[in-house]
């Protein structure tokens, strides 16, 4: 994995200044340029160094520190069109040079140049997270080749590399574990803090740690490829993606040039003190303003990111902020998603053995969830799946199947109503005793009477009820439940968790329509769903939640919030995350706008000069960046309550 290929796109650009890459954290230029203009203007003013070589010293320290605030507006206006970077600082300069306020203008171009530097490393600070992902890759491996083990840099492993593994290695890239075990810890990706057990055929991810144990795997994503780089590219992508009120802003900042240039003519006019007109030039730049929403934005990205939970831009992280409404789906989100089957009921002739013989032959070609579970109870009682001699999948019902010459149905309850087959009133109240205790009943009908019935259970989370009781009605007006399984069993389980409103019986597109439904009635709705079934239900709502996703799923493609794990938890703090954001968001363009209002006004009136007007133009852009770089903190902080 290329840490430099990741970090190099990351330029910070300045609002007012010259707009170094400091990617790297490069600062001796800048340093080297305030230190040389610093020795000139204190000589200047000490009068021990008025001139050198005949030439004024000021003028010298101006042209020095100002060239490059002047250089970078110019750029900015010929390869953007951007008229907001440096422009009214580079004006105010060259006015206060045009004039001969020599001193006046190397000052400036100095303190801006130093609160320039100040404001770049609390950047860096808030891009953090996005370094330390990148830290993250590994810079060796261990290649197995002809069963001889040899070091090599991790850049070098190619797919299909036999690789090795050992207690205290960084996993150097994703892979498939051919051999031996290992205790993972995939904190770093997934935010899970218990180490995971790992053996052969399961999956590992680059740059996560095996703590003990040894493992040979075989390398199935490298490079840009691996979750660690899908993660650390969107992680990336959305910090630079900019929220709808940072639009509004960038439109309102086009306008800053032309009304701050007639605001200093009528002062001028007006007083007739040019250095006035020059100041308000330098209050009036809107940089504090303009990185109001985009530092708030990367630092609660980056927070984000780092805590296993991935917000997918800007205006993502702003929409999550309004949420009012959180519908969930149940398997896989309130449950654990690893039904088993609890129970089988035979009638007529038919025993366990062939219930359980004749139900796993008919699953053994479905993906749907509930049909692993049939499968390892036949698997774990040593029953042979049959072999179906046709198949046909009902959508949202079950599947029809045929076996020596006898017809077969299994699914749910509607699948037996669609063709007029009903239930026994013993078979009716097993039924709804099962489901009355949050079981889901798949019925096995032959020919055209049931002759079995499994009951299947997906253990509750253990954190479900702690995050739903966080949830409702503390951070949102609506909590429903939407499932595919009966409504009964649906029922169930929601009164157990106090989820006011349960839907269930439901195929995918009805977790569509309900959508709709909520957001017609004016909520923003969050679903929440394992991003696989649910995949349309997410791309619907205002903000789709998928759980569970790693770095490489269809999930990350469907939703537009990826949690790295399984844990409920998360998703308060996501909603906490975008809240504090968004509130820090308000908090920075109050504070903006305050100041640029009250420094105008004093530069009017002859308080405010061009070096306190720099001062505090500067002063201004670094407290936004700290306001912002204090949701680094509060993220790591936040808690379920």
């Amino acid at each position: 994995m290329e840490k430099t290929t990741i970090l190099e796109k990351n330029e910070t650009q300045s609002c007012c200044g010259h707009g170094h890459d400091h990617a790297h954290g490069g600062h001796t230029k800048d340093y080297m340029i305030i230190t040389v203009t610093a020795l000139l203007t204190g000589g200047y003013w000490s009068g021990l160094l008025p001139s050198i070589a005949g030439v004024d010293t000021a003028l010298i320290a101006a042209i020095l520190c100002g060239y490059p605030i002047v250089r970078e507006a110019i750029r900015a206006i010929c390869q953007r069109g951007d008229t907001k970077v440096g422009l009214l600082v580079s004006i105010a300069i060259l006015a206060s040079l045009a004039i001969g306020e020599y001193f006046a203008a190397a000052e400036v171009a100095l303190i801006m140049t130093i609160g320039e530097l100040l404001e770049h490393m609390t950047l860096e600070k808030a891009n953090l997270a996005l370094q330390k992902l990148a830290g993250l890759a590994p810079l060796k491996a261990r290649l197995l080749k002809d069963g001889v083990e040899q070091e090599i840099a991790a850049e070098a492993v190619q797919v299909g590399d036999q690789l090795l593994v050992k207690p205290g290695d960084k996993i150097p890239v994703d892979g498939l574990v051919t051999a031996g075990y290992a205790s993972v810890d995939q904190s770093a990706i997934t935010g899970e803090s218990i180490p995971l057990e790992r053996r052969e055929g399961d999956t590992v991810f680059g740059g996560t740690l095996a703590t003990s144990g040894s493992i040979e795997l075989v390398a199935t994503k490298v490079g840009q490829d691996t979750a660690l780089g899908h993660i650390i590219n969107m992680v990336r992508e959305a910090q630079e993606s900019k929220a709808p009120i940072a639009r509004m802003i960038d439109r309102w900042a086009n306008w800053f040039v032309p009304l701050s240039l007639t605001i200093a003519l009528l002062v001028y006019l007006v007083t007739g003190d040019i250095v006035r007109g020059v100041t308000i030039l330098i209050v009036f730049c809107p940089c504090a303003m303009l990185l109001s929403t985009p530092t708030a934005v990367a630092a609660a990205i980056g927070a984000a990111a780092r805590r296993g939970i991935l917000i997918k831009g800007g205006e993502v992280l702003e929409s999550a902020g309004r949420i009012d409404t959180i519908l969930f789906d149940k398997t896989g989100t309130i449950t654990i998603g690893k039904p088993q089957v609890k129970a089988v009921r035979c009638f007529g002739s038919r025993d366990r053995a062939f219930i359980l013989g004749i139900a796993a032959g008919i699953e053994k070609r479905s993906e749907h969830h509930l049909a692993k579970a049939i499968l390892q109870a036949a698997a774990e009682e040593d029953i042979l799946p049959v072999e179906p001699d046709n198949w046909r999948p009902v959508i949202g019902q079950g599947i029809i199947a045929g076996y020596e010459g006898i017809g077969y149905l299994l699914g749910n309850k509607a699948l037996l109503t669609g063709r007029d087959i009903g239930l026994t009133a013993e078979q009716a109240a097993y039924c709804d005793a099962e489901q009355a205790l949050g079981g889901t009943v798949v019925f096995l009908v032959e020919g055209d009477a049931v002759v079995g019935m499994l009951v299947i259970e997906d253990p509750i989370r253990q954190e479900a009820a702690e995050v739903l009781s966080a949830l409702y009605p503390k951070q949102v007006a609506g909590l429903v439940m939407l499932t595919g399984d009966a409504a009964a069993a649906g029922h169930a389980i929601g009164s157990r968790l106090n989820i006011p409103v349960i839907h269930g019986d439901l195929l995918p597109g009805d977790k569509v329509n309900f959508i709709k439904e909520y957001q017609a009635a004016g909520g923003k709705v969050a679903m929440i769903g394992d991003g696989i079934n649910d995949a349309p239900a997410l791309v619907k709502a205002d903000i789709g939640i998928a759980m569970g996703c790693t770095g490489t799923d269809i999930a990350i493609e469907a939703a537009d919030i990826a949690l790295l794990s399984d844990d409920l938890r998360k998703i308060p703090e996501a909603i906490q995350v975008s809240r504090r954001a968004y509130k820090t968001i308000g908090q920075n363009i109050i504070v903006a706008n305050l100041i640029n209002i009250v420094a105008i006004g004093f530069a009017a009136v002859g308080i405010l000069g061009p070096v306190a007007a720099a001062i505090v133009h500067n002063a201004g852009s670094i407290l936004v960046v700290l306001n912002s770089a204090r949701l680094l903190r509060s993220a790591e902080t936040a808690n379920v309550a």
